[in-house]
């Protein structure tokens, strides 16, 4: 019942997982684990510590072979490992058939399968969390202390999932014993990951333009866990509710220290999303959707519970319905009641996996659609062709803010033969993402001289709707306003490629003064 998912797994991750482009984030993955370990162990020092772990595990696969496809395997990888986890955690806590239902919904959901084809860490993030999971059920806490004590590592707001099984321990109401080894081995996860606390606090810069989440904040995760659909979303959260209540309720007969199976889904699905977003009113917002990915596992297990509830309430309503109907001559005799039990059994399974089947035939053009380069928030391959187009060996550049040299950092041969006019020191020497730019004072003697330059520059900045804190960026930004003007542009999503040139002076547009009239004779 495992394999099934994670094929349907691997097919919808490896179906258009060369999408031809990277956007921002993926290429920053992508240049720097193309840098040595020690310039890797520096970045992380300065800059996306959360991501260290990562970035060397990354190191390593690109070392094989670096390019676009090679990058999302890990993640196809991590999405399949989950896939197959959710289904063995849906088995072990309910019956096969309901592993087999949440596997199914769980591969077919489109946030899976978005974050499968994005090379980044959170695929795996959420693989390392069911696999804990997993651990946590059969109380393997040496296991589950080193699978997610790397987790933690990959992302440092996977250790939320403590919480969320914390209180799956507590609705079990399991014994001293089983509190004290989850006790040991959560307390050692916490532990290895303080340093990284200290360091990542020191750089919660980056995420400076996260915003506070709202209601509507709520209602969007919602709808990425349970169907992007109006009909799906709709179906899946009441057999959610269903499976929540169910569970409950019959939670109340199971046995001290039996888990349950909403007792195991519920906290994930709720907990770590609602702390980061509760932690984000008072404190400067931290909450992504990605961060939470791994939390989506416990939705299909949720819902798959439900559609167990509903299946065995309505066979045993139907059985009863003909016991009641049928005179006693006339009901059949002969055939063992195991063999009825299991034809029941198969019947229940398929249309549940009928009904399965339709999440992905509703949401077919969504799935479609996401593999689309044009959905991601940007596309820097087709900056990179825009920008190939125009520029000519020896042409100078400028990136608008700074970030923006992503496009040339991961595409280097659309740029190849240019100046950058303003870059002191490369990224990897820097230990910066983007490299350290001259000080604003020197940028305009760089661009003296110079009669055109290309601009690779966010269109927010160029449109006024934002301007950079950065002195060196509204340098760049008054000398081109100044002093030229634009010969040509090409849109590109939210970035624009622009050719600046220094206009002509009016001493240089005056035409040129005729010769003498020769003196009359």
């Amino acid at each position: 019942m495992v394999g099934v998912p994670a094929a349907v797994m691997l097919v919808l991750g490896l179906w258009g997982v060369d999408r031809g482009g990277m956007w921002r984030d993926e290429a920053v993955t992508f240049q720097v684990a193309g840098r040595t370990v020690p310039q890797i162990w520096r970045l992380v020092h300065g800059v996306d510590a959360v991501h260290g772990l990562y970035y060397l595990l990354m190191h390593a696969v690109l070392a094989v072979h670096a390019d676009e496809v090679v990058l999302r395997l890990p993640s196809v990888a991590g999405a399949v490992l989950t896939t197959a986890l959710v289904a063995e955690v849906g088995a072990r806590l309910a019956r096969p058939r309901v592993g087999l239902w949440a596997g199914l919904l769980y591969a077919v959901n489109p946030m899976a399968g978005h974050y499968a084809q994005e090379g980044r860490s959170y695929a795996l993030v959420a693989a390392g969390v069911m696999g804990a999971t997993l651990l946590l059920l059969c109380g393997a806490w040496w296991g589950y202390g080193l699978v997610l004590g790397v987790t933690c590592w990959l992302h440092e707001f996977a250790v939320l999932v403590v919480l969320a099984h914390g209180l799956s321990l507590a609705l079990a109401r399991v014994r001293g014993r089983v509190w004290r080894g989850w006790g040991c081995a959560a307390g050692a996860v916490l532990l290895s990951l303080l340093p990284m606390v200290v360091v990542s606090r020191a750089q919660a810069a980056q995420v400076a333009w996260l915003r506070r989440p709202t209601g509507e904040t709520v209602a969007g995760l919602a709808r990425q866990f349970f169907g992007a659909s109006e009909g799906v979303y709709w179906v899946c959260l009441g057999l959610a509710v269903v499976g929540s209540l169910a569970g409950a309720v019959g939670g109340r007969g199971t046995r001290r220290g039996e888990f349950a199976l909403a007792g195991v889904a519920a906290p994930l699905v709720v907990v770590p999303p609602g702390v980061l977003m509760l932690a984000s009113q008072s404190s400067p917002p931290l909450y992504v959707d990605r961060y939470v990915l791994y939390a989506l596992a416990g939705a299909p297990l949720l819902v798959a519970a439900g559609g167990e509830w509903v299946a065995g309430t309505a066979a045993r309503l139907r059985h009863g319905a003909r016991r009641a109907v049928a005179p006693a001559h006339l009901r059949p005799r002969g055939v063992p009641v195991e063999v009825r039990l299991s034809l029941r059994t198969y019947s229940g399974t398929l249309l549940g996996l009928l009904a399965v089947a339709l999440v992905p035939l509703q949401q077919f053009s969504l799935l479609q659609q996401d593999r689309d380069p044009a959905r991601r928030p940007d596309d820097l391959a087709a900056i990179a062709r825009a920008a190939a187009c125009g520029v000519r060996k020896g042409d100078a550049v400028l990136y608008l803010p700074a970030y923006t040299r992503n496009t040339e950092l991961a595409y280097p041969g659309a740029f190849r033969g240019t100046r950058d006019l303003v870059l002191a020191r490369t990224g990897g020497v820097s230990g910066t993402l983007y490299g350290v730019e001259v000080p604003a004072a020197e940028v305009r003697g760089r661009v003296a001289g110079v009669q055109r330059v290309w601009v690779v520059a966010d269109r927010a900045v160029l449109a006024g709707r934002w301007t950079p804190r950065d002195p060196g960026e509204r340098a760049k930004l008054d000398l081109l306003q100044r002093e030229f003007t634009v010969r040509g542009e090409a849109v590109r999503g939210r970035t624009a490629v622009r050719l600046y040139v220094r206009p002509l002076s009016p001493a240089s547009l005056r035409p040129p003064s005729l010769p003498p009239r020769p003196a009359r004779w």
